[in-house]
């Protein structure tokens, strides 16, 4: 079967991974800035003050983006960038930057979908507090305002957030990422609570300040609960796994998606949470649920549950076993039915269409002696994400979207640049762009409207 008419075949790219210029034209610094320039914090001392260059090489990326025939580009905003202090004074030469580059997508051919914070806080702000300020509701407030006012009247997609989970247990509880903290339990809640409530307050300033209809989401993640078998049992217990909140590392679902959609906090996870959550009002719960007009969703990997024998959810022993198959990285395993799952429990529960913010592949690409890249792996891999997001289309699972991550070979954050998931493979050192033989495919892909899938 092909893809419906107005699917959404898309890119992935964030600001601090593959913009660089870090100082340049007044721009402030970022967590990322400081926490990649202090030593031992990413893979051989590597930081993305130059990166891809795409401040300076926009255009020729937008060009490969036409070449690919993309529907949709999803990108982040520097929020230094554009308030190098995070609120107070713009930094007009930020602005004509993203005013140039949603110009030249839409002279493309190709929809702007901007994502208001993907990591990269204003340095700062974070030296204010952060997340653990409550003040921040109201920065957000007021970047998502100047964004929506200067850019909501070609921009017509957004998303507040990107991966609540990694922001707060990355970057708050672990320190594994910017800004490199190890805070307690009930530091971590509060940052979360605050970062829900900055959702609320951008969703409200995207609508009122938006020149044209705008939708609106928050980019979640997790990882799949994939069923032994395809029984209502095992089935069930699937579900009910991926919706609980049994962990205290901010990875449950159900926590971040919850508030948003329903207006409360799950409660398995505050009763899980009870001995150290922040005061929590009505008023609170209404601004983190604002309407919003899609999921999106980051997906990638995910791990086989069954129904025990006392009716309770457990993990199948061993999960997919040794030496199956994964990305250069251990945490990205290949499970093909993780977006069919995804899709099928989250469309259900939430009652509102999905869009794959994310998914890809990271591998070990390089230059061959031809000069090509070959990457049959990442080919296989999208190619049965894609047949089982088609499996839940033709179920009746509303899916609107899928954005590859990523359009480029890039930063990948505190990794360095060790992994490559870029349809285009970066030169680091010269910056020539090599599109990759998964750039072709996909484009076959989006030319045949997913046909060619099978």
């Amino acid at each position: 079967m092909t893809f419906p008419k107005e699917f959404t075949w898309g890119a992935a790219t964030a600001a601090y991974q593959i913009e660089g210029a870090w100082d340049a034209d007044g721009k402030g610094a970022s967590i990322w800035d400081a926490f990649t320039h202090e030593p031992g914090r990413t893979f051989e001392g590597q930081n993305a003050d130059v990166a891809c260059d795409h401040y300076h090489r926009w255009r020729e990326d937008v060009a490969l983006m036409q070449k690919l025939g993309l529907g949709g580009y999803r990108f982040s905003l520097s929020w230094s960038r554009i308030l190098p202090e995070g609120t107070g004074a713009v930094n007009e030469k930020g602005v004509a930057f993203y005013d140039a580059l949603i110009d030249a997508l839409l002279e493309a051919g190709i929809t702007p979908w901007v994502t208001l914070y993907h990591w990269d806080l204003p340095l700062a702000l974070q030296r204010k507090g952060g997340f653990l300020n409550r003040d921040i509701v109201e920065w957000f407030g007021e970047y998502a305002s100047l964004a929506a006012g200067r850019f909501g009247d070609r921009v017509g997609h957004w998303m507040t957030f990107n991966e609540p989970p990694v922001i707060i247990g990355f970057g708050h509880q672990l320190g594994q990422n910017a800004p490199g903290l190890r805070l307690s339990p009930a530091e971590c809640l509060l940052g979360a609570h605050h970062l829900l409530l900055a959702h609320g307050r951008g969703v409200q300033a995207l609508r009122a300040g938006a020149r044209r209809p705008a939708k609106i989401s928050i980019a979640h993640t997790s990882r799949e609960r994939i069923p032994a078998e395809e029984t209502p049992a095992h089935i069930e217990a699937a579900r009910r796994d991926y919706f609980s909140c049994k962990q205290r590392n901010f990875w449950d679902l159900a926590w971040w998606a919850d508030p948003v959609v329903f207006g409360g906090y799950p409660k398995e996870g505050l009763e899980l949470f009870a001995p150290d959550l922040p005061q929590i009002t009505d008023a609170d719960m209404a601004l983190i649920s604002q309407p919003i007009d899609f999921l999106g969703y980051n997906c990638y990997s995910g791990w086989p549950v069954r129904a025990g024998a006392n009716g309770q959810t457990e993990a199948v022993p061993g999960g997919w076993g040794p030496g199956n198959p994964r990305g250069t990285r251990p945490w990205l395993s290949i499970v093909p039915d993780a977006p069919y799952w995804a899709a099928r429990f989250q469309t259900e529960r939430y009652k509102l269409p999905l869009v794959f913010t994310e998914n890809g592949f990271n591998n070990t690409d390089f230059i061959h002696l031809d000069e090509c890249v070959h990457d049959p792996q990442r080919i296989d891999y999208i190619s049965r994400y894609l047949r089982s997001i088609q499996r839940a289309l033709g179920e009746g699972y509303p899916v609107q979207g899928y954005f590859h991550w990523s359009l480029l070979d890039n930063f990948e954050w505190s990794d360095g640049f060790s992994e490559r998931f870029g349809l285009v493979h970066v030169d680091y050192r010269t910056q020539k762009r090599t599109p990759k033989d998964s750039f072709s495919w996909y484009a076959s892909v989006i030319r045949g409207n997913g046909k060619s899938l099978g």
